[in-house]
């Protein structure tokens, strides 16, 4: 693909050396500091990473120092949600600050060859890199985007300056190719081939940025959202397995280990290694916020506990994530904050960081969690509702209450006495259960509806045997899904 207008990395890299860019926002300070020292934004997503797939986090065969570190230094969440059970809806969220129900992108579950063509992120939409760049930032995003194609839909379409990374929703770690084999790697809007394991590539295009910026002196937010330990199951060594599965859709059901899935995880967290490296390096790192969460629960190899459910699946453990924030400079270290926190916030949250303002066109659902990181002990009730066209889920959270509907069997829980969702309390409390019920369908009614030609994935029993009541699409990943009933109850907009 050619692109005569195209800025080479090398290009950018010693125009980003030159100096600094004046900052555009005119805010003189932030919680007391001068402008000119407004924090670096490193936002680190992994991607299917489960709750406890971290050792700061209660992995017991794995060791994750360097996600550890960032736990040290900083605050972690033990209450943290993502918007969706899986990808491209929670992207959706995590880069517009809202419901991602309220953006015909985010009703994809997750973006596929079965989407419908002409779907993704319009770049009429305020975004977390456009409102940094309106306060002066500079963004780039290595890693995943997975929010639509070429030529409507991109990163540079939607704020970045600058990408790195692949389009899709997967690709081989080695090949870099996308299920349905094309070449999905990219540099800007051009494509590229490059050799190695992707995990590396992009922890050292990453080290690269900062060094960048760092010259520069112009704050940047640096998006590095990794597609470890998505499937396919490839850990560092592991060509053989890439070539062995490169004729399949990567799904390869008959692939993986517990071994592979760690040692996934394990290259993780070394590439996060050089990357805090990288701006100890540059003196960057005490005036650097470091966020490192996932995009939605664990799937097939990733531990959970103390959560049941997986990826697709609005149990706690298809929603529950690490989430840990550090910034040296202002947070205080090695604590923990029982503050219910999901995807959407993060916008708000490093806007209000970085001097900057939300649109008022487009108010954020999330909220700041900047106090509730100043003082891990302040924590403020929230109300957070969820749904998943695959197996007709519904889910709210309403302080510890949890209502939860999959087809037509459904549930309350209390999730704090209860994390594993097995008592349901609905019989005992009907009166909390018909609250959270009627507050679902009130939020829900302010939402696009779900409509049929929107794609939706969840794991059935054909595939893995502890999903024996999961309606079945037909044993096909690429099948269409089977069309989930409706809600007898529910308002016409909205189910």
């Amino acid at each position: 693909m050619s692109n005569p207008g195209h800025l080479t990395r090398r290009t950018w890299l010693r125009r980003a050396g030159l100096g600094s860019v004046a900052l555009a926002s005119g805010v003189r300070e932030i919680f007391g500091q001068p402008a000119a020292r407004r924090p670096n934004i490193v936002f680190i997503l992994a991607d299917d990473l489960g709750y406890a797939d971290v050792s700061c986090y209660g992995r017991p065969d794995l060791s994750t120092p360097n996600i550890d570190r960032l736990a040290a230094t900083g605050v972690r969440f033990l209450q943290a949600y993502a918007n969706s059970a899986v990808c491209t809806a929670t992207r959706t969220a995590l880069i517009t600050g809202r419901y991602q129900y309220r953006y015909r992108v985010g009703l994809e579950e997750p973006l596929n060859a079965r989407s419908a063509p002409g779907v993704g992120l319009s770049p009429k939409e305020p975004t977390l890199p456009s409102l940094l760049k309106k306060a002066g930032y500079g963004t780039t995003l290595v890693g995943k985007w997975h929010l639509g194609s070429l030529p409507a839909f991109g990163p540079l379409q939607s704020g970045y300056d600058h990408f790195y990374g692949f389009r899709g929703g997967a690709v081989d770690y080695y090949s870099h190719r996308a299920p349905n084999q094309a070449d999905d790697l990219w540099d800007d809007d051009a494509a590229i081939h490059q050799t190695g394991y992707l995990t590396d590539l992009l922890g050292s295009r990453a080290v690269e940025v900062v060094n960048a910026y760092a010259r520069s002196n112009q704050p940047f937010l640096l998006s590095l959202h990794f597609n470890a330990p998505h499937w396919p199951w490839e850990a560092p060594g592991d060509e053989a397995e890439s070539e062995r599965i490169k004729a399949t859709n990567l799904v390869h059901y008959d692939g993986g280990t517990q071994k592979t899935y760690q040692r996934m995880i394990a290259q993780l967290d070394v590439q996060i290694g050089r990357v805090l490296a990288a701006l100890d390096a540059n003196r960057r790192l005490d005036d650097t916020i470091v966020v490192f969460t996932s995009d939605n629960g664990g799937e097939r190899f990733a531990d959970t506990w103390p959560f049941t459910g997986r990826k697709t699946e609005l149990l706690e453990g298809g929603l529950r994530i690490p989430a840990i924030v550090s910034w040296p400079a202002r947070l205080p270290k090695g604590r923990t904050t029982g503050q219910v926190a999901i995807s959407m916030d993060w916008l708000p949250t490093l806007v209000a960081a970085a001097g900057g303002a939300s649109d008022p066109a487009s108010p954020p659902d999330g909220i700041d969690l900047l106090p509730h990181l100043l003082d891990p002990a302040s924590v403020t009730p929230r109300a957070l509702f969820w749904r998943y066209k695959g197996n007709a889920q519904r889910a709210a959270r309403i302080g510890d209450d949890k209502y939860l509907k999959m087809l037509d069997n459904t549930f309350l829980f209390d999730v704090v006495d209860d994390p594993m969702e097995r008592a349901n309390l609905k019989a005992r409390r009907p009166d909390v259960y018909a609250r959270l019920e009627a507050a679902w369908h009130e939020w829900n009614a302010t939402m696009l509806p779900e409509i049929d030609e929107s794609a939706t994935d969840n794991l059935t029993g054909d595939k893995t045997p502890d999903r024996p009541g999961a309606v079945s699409n037909g044993g096909k990943a690429d099948n269409p899904p089977t069309r989930p009933r409706r809600d007898a109850s529910a308002s016409r907009r909205g189910s």
